[in-house]
């Protein structure tokens, strides 16, 4: 589906956008391979459109700073609230065509310089959207590096100097940008690197901005995004508030309420999921993103890989007691000792040193997983040797084509009507403007971290080391997510690299992963955000400030509300010393520090290597080099099965690995709604699905968004609960399915197995 075959039939509206004529009359034809971008792009521009305007910099740094502030302060409270940027983007467009109405038009004069600048250029236009959306996307994608702060003073209860701090977290933020440098022409110049979630955007974008014309009988996108939005955000009041057990319904643990076994199986929240599903939007793409943004061949790869590792691999595994694996859940995130309680990591932590004492290890217990945990290491493991193998053998030729032709040829070549018309209209990014960033940066994150005392325990060398994985890693994942929508991740395999090279570090692990990890992430944002401004034909330039920009005053406004809290709220996530009922619990913090012990205290070798439970998982980096290998010989050797090429091992053997926290009921909803839209009614109706799919989505974004946040400000955040019944709880009420069926281990809350 991605690159389809043959012409295709157009709708009406969107007939005119097939050929166009420029201002010198040359023709554009609408030649990018990609049907979903064909059918969604439209190849008209007008470059005299004014972008970076007064409009642009006063809603866009002040969705920034405000989607920042909320979205941290809420972070740390136990029901959390994230606002996305789709909420910004709706917001914002009456307020920026009311300023068009009402701001006066004159020039001002910047003092002291030869500038000047109008209030109000003319209407508000679709660019300036954009742009404003752009530093929108920079506030709501959070700040991974302020978790180091959150575990440092509130977990470790250490000090740490707020200059480290806030270097920490600029420099992790801005690195990817040099990455995205080196890369930009073959993941956005290049149509074949698509980016399918952009399209939700786009069609968002000319929903609020197109006049259509309505047809007989029929809605305009415009209306039908209203008709949904409302739809969504009215039915969300029930999931959210009123009946939230209906987000996770599993039909058999109605049944037997009494069988560990039969809950383990049919729980979609702590088992296999079988029977269950959720009628909640939140379930269907909260945690694996909207299905109608994902390519239909990708969908059918990860439900595929879902199915072989959940109800083939995982009971083979559990029932067979590999790794003693009836003594934990089934599917558990937690660490365990050798009785199959929960690990109690104070016994073998050295306060004073902030490292392992081996003397209370060995006589405490080794480290064990949930055996569907151990599985989902290993299963990041080989993803991202397939991940390399995967581009070599099916992209390497490309890769190295437009790498060893000159500009002008690789341009004509691989170039289709978007990128013409960007490089006709627009001057494009300097390189000395990435390169000068990435030098800057680097440096600066080596002074963050040898400086300061070297609090973050991560040597300059170190630095270097996790800038050449990301380096290494941005190609060949940025063209699966340019491709497939999903991005496998690097904070495993960063911290199994530093946790060998430095053990009993725990800060130097998350430091040395949050560079690797989230410099890699930022680069590939920034790509996306790029293509975004592609097909909306907006100036690279803008587009570059608008994100530097954003990135610096969201990265700020994060490490402000952070440190600020920190320092501030008494006993802030210790649970054990808060007050009753106090909200500031820090739930995804405290994954955050159990990570640090295990990898960073403990470390690899302790867990993965030959000192630990769990050295097998080792093979798995080999299974994956190897993995898509098969798959590369058959699309050789029958090249007429087009249908071959579609077998993706990357995203096919990495397709659970969001899972947990994704839970299976997540997985079984998102297939189906998948496969439902992106398959059949792509391919029955095909019209239909061009003009409406990418819009439901976005309506249905929002509306769960808004109901969301009008939930928390006039309820949640007052402890206004409702009427206590069954289905308040957000649960599927299978609480056997995290017991364990090994004999002799006794569980709170659970029955005790008999030998």
């Amino acid at each position: 589906m991605a690159e389809p075959q043959g012409d295709i039939q157009l709708m009406p509206w969107e007939a005119q956008n097939l050929k166009i004529e420029d201002k010198e009359g040359d023709e554009e034809v609408n030649d990018c391979p990609i049907e979903e971008v064909r059918l969604t792009v439209p190849i008209t521009d007008d470059p005299t459109i004014p972008v970076m305007t007064f409009r642009t910099w006063v809603l866009g740094v002040s969705t920034c700073v405000i989607l920042s502030f909320v979205n941290q302060f809420f972070g740390y409270r136990s029901n959390q609230l994230s606002i996305s940027s789709v909420s910004a983007q709706i917001v914002t467009l009456p307020i920026g065509r009311f300023m068009a109405a009402t701001l006066p038009e004159k020039q001002i004069k910047v003092p002291l310089t030869k500038w000047s600048f109008s209030m109000n250029p003319g209407p508000f236009n679709l660019k300036e959207h954009v742009l404003i959306t752009m530093f929108a996307n920079a506030g709501a994608g959070g700040v991974y590096a302020v978790g180091i702060l959150t575990i440092v003073k509130a977990f470790y209860k250490r000090s740490l100097h707020p200059g480290a701090g806030y270097l920490l977290v600029q420099t992790t933020q801005l690195l990817g940008y040099g990455w995205a440098g080196l890369f930009r022409k073959y993941l956005v110049d290049s149509p074949y690197m698509w980016w399918p979630s952009n399209l939700v955007q786009v069609s968002l974008f000319r929903t609020l901005h197109e006049n259509e014309k309505r047809s007989k009988g029929g809605v305009t996108r415009l209306q039908f995004f209203l008709i949904v939005f409302i739809s969504s955000f009215a039915y969300y009041l029930v999931p959210g508030y009123l009946f939230q057990s209906i987000s996770y319904i599993s039909i058999v643990c109605y049944i037997w309420k009494d069988s560990i076994t039969a809950q383990q199986i049919g729980s979609g929240v702590r088992g296999l999921g079988l029977g269950s599903f959720g009628l909640d939007w939140g379930t269907v793409a909260g945690f694996l993103g909207s299905p109608l943004a994902t390519p239909g061949f990708a969908i059918i790869n990860i439900l595929v890989g879902f199915v072989l590792i959940v109800y083939v691999m995982l009971p083979i595994a559990y029932y067979t007691n590999a790794y003693d694996a009836k003594k934990f859940p089934i599917i558990s995130s937690h660490t365990f000792d050798s009785t199959g309680q929960s690990y109690n990591i104070t016994r073998i932590l050295n306060q004073k040193t902030f490292s392992i004492d081996m003397d209370k290890y060995e006589g405490y217990s080794k480290i064990y997983l949930s055996v569907f945990f151990s599985f989902t290491y290993g299963i990041s493991f080989a993803t991202l040797t397939a991940a390399v193998s995967h581009v070599v053998l099916f992209h390497g030729k490309t890769i190295w084509q437009m790498w060893s032709k000159t500009r002008a040829a690789s341009g004509d070549q691989f170039g289709d009507v978007h990128t013409r018309l960007m490089k006709k209209n627009y001057k494009v990014v300097p390189q000395w403007w990435f390169h000068s960033t990435l030098i800057i940066v680097v440096a600066l994150s080596i002074f963050a971290c040898e400086g300061f005392n070297k609090q973050l325990q991560l040597t300059w060398w170190g630095v270097l080391l996790c800038c050449a994985i990301a380096l290494f890693f941005t190609l060949p994942i940025g063209i699966i997510t340019a491709t497939t929508n999903q991005q496998p991740g690097l904070n495993v395999i960063t911290e199994m690299i530093i946790g060998y090279m430095t053990p009993g570090k725990p800060l130097a692990n998350v430091v040395f992963k949050t560079y690797g990890y989230i410099s890699m992430t930022q680069a590939l944002t920034f790509l996306s955000d790029f293509k975004l401004g592609h097909y909306m034909k907006v100036p690279p330039r803008s587009m570059f400030l608008v994100q530097l920009v954003g990135t610096l005053i969201a990265s700020t406004v994060y490490f402000g509300t952070a440190w600020w809290l920190l320092t501030t709220v008494d006993y802030i996530c210790d649970t054990a010393l808060l007050p009753e009922g106090s909200p500031w619990t820090c739930p995804g913090d405290d994954v955050f520090y159990n990570a640090s012990i295990i990898w960073g205290v403990v470390g690899p070798l302790r867990m993965f290597g030959k000192l630990g439970v769990y050295p097998q998982m080792n093979w798995f980096f080999l299974a994956g080099l190897l993995a898509p290998v098969p798959v590369w010989f058959l699309s050789r050797k029958f090249p007429n099965q087009k249908w071959i090429r579609l077998i993706h091992m990357p995203i096919l053997i990495g397709a659970t690995g969001n899972m947990p926290p994704t839970r299976a009921v997540n997985y079984v909803m998102w297939g189906a709604v998948g496969v439902f839209f992106n398959i059949y009614i792509y391919r029955r109706y095909k019209q239909w699905w061009a003009k409406h799919t990418y819009i439901l989505s976005a309506a249905l974004d929002a509306g769960v968004a808004f109901m969301a946040i009008l939930l928390f400000f006039a309820v949640q955040s007052k402890d206004i609960i409702g009427v206590g019944w069954w289905g308040l709880d957000q649960d599927d009420h299978c609480p056997l399915a995290s017991c364990p069926t090994a004999p002799g281990v006794k569980i709170e809350g659970c029955p005790t197995i008999q030998g």
